[in-house]
């Protein structure tokens, strides 16, 4: 018997302001995904750029230095806990977090200069999927040229072209004017997902929440 198609019943804009190496931009994108899956409406990403921490250098820092500069001896009980969060949640969602083999925190401008080509290109969420894997799965260095051309060409984009833009300043501006746009509205934190550029869903929630988010955006008016 023929799968019976889904009935399309409106176009919901989704703006994902979101950093590649924050893990709850990761489990919050697998969730956000799997309700656009369940609704009976087109989905319109736009991924967004936002830096956790903009003071790590461009080279980056090795992830052990990193980690004492933030917190010291060693993290909080609310920090571990917050780890341990993640890593449960994580196998439900499909994904994998190694915090403790994680050996490099990367400056993530050049990460969010190949994510806004490849959202002009349409390819935004498989981009944003390859980042996210890169850095908590297989421990790669996503701030790093070579690393990020191998992406681009994994996705179907000019890795050549993508590289040449790479050691030009191409775009570096530009993505620093969108994060304080997205600061200047008011956001703090991410994942923080925008509704048809009236309301947000902020942070890692469940599927749940976003299929309601998307029944809400769907009543809003057409001019609004």
């Amino acid at each position: 018997m023929a799968k019976k198609k889904k009935q399309i019943t409106s176009i919901i804009n989704v703006d994902i302001v979101s950093d590649v190496v924050c893990p709850w931009c990761w489990l919050g994108s697998r969730y956000f995904f799997a309700a656009a899956k369940k609704s009976n409406h087109a989905i319109n990403v736009t991924w967004r750029p936002y830096m956790l921490d903009p003071t790590v250098p461009e080279s980056g820092v090795a992830y052990r230095d990193y980690m004492k500069s933030k917190f010291g001896d060693g993290p909080s009980d609310k920090f571990q806990a917050m780890r341990a969060h993640l890593e449960k949640a994580a196998p439900d969602a499909g994904i994998t977090f190694r915090f403790g083999d994680i050996p490099f925190r990367p400056n993530t401008l050049n990460a969010h200069r190949l994510m806004k080509w490849a959202t002009g290109q349409g390819l935004g969420n498989e981009t944003s999927e390859a980042l996210f894997k890169s850095f908590f799965d297989n421990l790669e260095d996503v701030g790093n040229a070579e690393i990020l051309t191998r992406i681009a060409n994994d996705v179907g984009m000019d890795g050549e072209l993508v590289k040449e833009l790479l050691g030009k300043e191409e775009d570096k501006n530009a993505i620093r004017e969108e994060i304080m746009f997205f600061r200047n509205l008011g956001v703090s934190g991410v994942p923080c997902f925008i509704y048809q550029g009236q309301f947000a869903v902020q942070g890692a929630q469940p599927p749940e929440a976003h299929l309601k988010a998307i029944e809400e955006a769907a009543r809003l008016p057409i001019d609004a």
